[in-house]
C-alpha cells in the first residue's frame, strides 16, 4: 500500500469535543515532564543557540559579570522549555492534528541563572473556526503560570493555543496552500542567498549600550531580522534546545505510545513514530496538508522576541509579547521580521515602549504578526 494511501486519520467528532469541553477551567494536575526544570547555563545557551541567538548576556558568563545581573540570565522565550503545555502538548481529540498557532506572554521577573520552575496549567477555552487550511478547526487555548519554585514568586504567565484540524481534510480539500504547492519549491542561487545573508552580517546586539526611553521615537523602525533559509537541520537545532513534545527514543518512545497510541502514527516502514516528524519528514508533512516540512510555532515566536531583545539592550526588560502564527514556513523559506515603535507611554512609574512586528517570507506572504511592550531606562 502506498504511503500516501494509508488508513485515514482520526477526525474531530462532537463526542470528542463534548468530552474536551468538560475539562475547560479545570486545573491540570498531571502534566508531562518538562524539558528543563532549571535555567542552567547550558540550558539557556542551548535554547538561545536553537533560535540563532548569540547574545552574550545569555551565552557568555564573563561578559555577563560586567552587567548589572552579575551572571548570565535567560532570554524570555526560554520558558517554552519549562512547560510542554505552553508549547503545544494538548489533551483530548486523540489522533487529531494540533498546530501551535500563537501565544500572549507577560513577564514579571528576570529569569536568573539556576532559577527552578514550577508551573500550573489550565485549559482556558475552546473556539470553533472554519479555516482555509482544513475546514472545521478547533482553537484550543491554555493558560500557564510560571513560578520560581524556591520563592513562589510569579515569574511569567501566558496563554497559548493550538488549532486542532482533520489531517485528511487538510490534505484533500484544504485551499490555503494550493498556489504554493502548484508553484513548487524555490531553489536559491548563491547570489540570492548572499542578498539575505547581509542581514546576518549587519545584525547587532545592543548589549551594554543602554537604550534610553527618552531617545526612542514613535514611528522608529527596528533593524530587520532575517531567519532562514529554513532547513530541517534548523528545526532540529531548535528541538535540541526546546525539547519537543513527543520526541522519544527506544523504550521511552514505546512507553509513550503504549500510553497514548495516537502519539505514534506509523511511518513508511509501518513503525509507530513521533507526530512531530512533520518538522523534518517531507512526506508526513504533506500527509497533514502542510506544504512541506516546516518550522515550530514556539520557535517563530522566539524569533520575534529575539528581535526585541537585540534592540532593547541589557538594561531593557521585555514585559509583554504577543504572536499569531499565520502560515507554515516550509524548508527553503526565508523570513524577514520588521518592527516599528507604535507607542511611548508611562505607567505606574515605568517607562514603556510598544513595538508592532510583522514577519513575511521572501515573496511577501504573511508568516506571523506580533507586538511587544518593553520597559526602558530613563535618563
Amino acid at each position: 500500500m502506498d504511503y500516501m494511501e494509508q488508513k485515514k486519520f482520526p477526525r474531530i467528532t462532537q463526542e470528542g469535543l463534548d468530552e474536551l469541553r468538560e475539562r475547560v477551567g479545570v486545573k491540570i494536575e498531571k502534566t508531562v515532564e518538562p524539558w528543563c526544570y532549571e535555567a542552567t547555563r547550558d540550558n539557556i545557551r542551548h535554547y538561545a543557540h536553537g533560535i540563532g541567538d548569540d547574545n552574550p548576556l545569555w551565552c557568555d558568563p564573563e561578559y555577563a559579570k560586567t552587567t548589572k545581573y552579575g551572571d548570565v540570565i535567560a532570554l524570555p522565550s526560554f520558558l517554552f522549555a519549562t512547560n510542554r503545555i505552553i508549547s503545544g502538548y494538548v489533551g483530548g481529540l486523540p489522533g487529531v492534528h494540533a498546530m501551535w498557532s500563537g501565544a500572549n506572554w507577560t513577564w514579571h521577573k528576570t529569569i536568573t541563572r539556576n532559577m527552578e520552575f514550577r508551573t500550573e496549567a489550565v485549559l482556558k477555552d475552546l473556539v470553533e473556526h472554519d479555516t482555509r487550511f482544513a475546514g472545521r478547526a478547533v482553537q484550543q487555548i491554555y493558560h500557564v503560570d510560571f513560578y520560581d519554585a524556591k520563592t513562589g514568586e510569579l515569574v511569567a504567565d501566558a496563554d497559548s493555543w493550538c488549532f486542532r484540524t482533520d489531517r485528511d481534510q487538510a490534505r484533500e480539500n484544504g485551499t490555503k496552500y494550493t498556489e504554493a504547492k502548484a508553484k513548487g519549491r524555490r531553489v536559491w542561487t548563491q547570489a540570492e542567498l548572499d542578498g539575505f545573508y547581509k542581514y546576518y552580517e549587519q545584525e547587532t546586539v545592543r548589549g551594554a549600550e543602554a537604550r534610553y526611553w527618552d531617545d526612542v521615537k514613535e514611528g522608529e523602525e527596528l533593524p530587520v531580522m532575517v531567519k532562514g533559509p529554513m532547513t530541517a537541520t534548523g528545526f532540529i537545532a531548535y528541538a535540541q534546545g526546546w525539547g519537543g513534545l513527543y520526541i522519544r527514543a527506544n523504550k521511552l518512545a514505546w512507553q509513550l505510545q503504549q500510553k497514548h497510541p495516537s502519539a505514534g502514527p506509523k511511518n513508511r516502514y509501518g513503525i509507530p513514530d513521533c507526530p512531530e516528524r512533520v518538522h523534518w519528514e517531507e512526506e508526513f508533512a504533506l500527509e497533514v496538508g502542510a506544504p512541506g516540512a516546516y518550522d515550530y510555532g514556539p520557535e517563530r515566536t522566539s524569533w520575534l522576541t529575539h528581535q526585541i531583545t537585540n534592540w532593547m539592550g541589557d538594561d531593557g526588560f521585555l514585559r509583554q509579547a504577543k504572536c499569531q502564527v499565520r502560515r507554515h514556513n516550509p524548508e527553503g523559506d526565508i523570513i524577514l521580521i520588521r518592527g516599528t515603535v507604535s507607542r511611548k507611554f508611562e505607567e505606574n512609574g515605568h517607562f514603556l515602549v510598544e513595538v508592532q512586528q510583522r514577519a513575511e517570507q521572501q515573496d511577501g506572504e504573511l508568516s506571523a504578526i506580533g507586538s511587544a511592550i518593553v520597559e526602558l531606562p530613563k535618563r
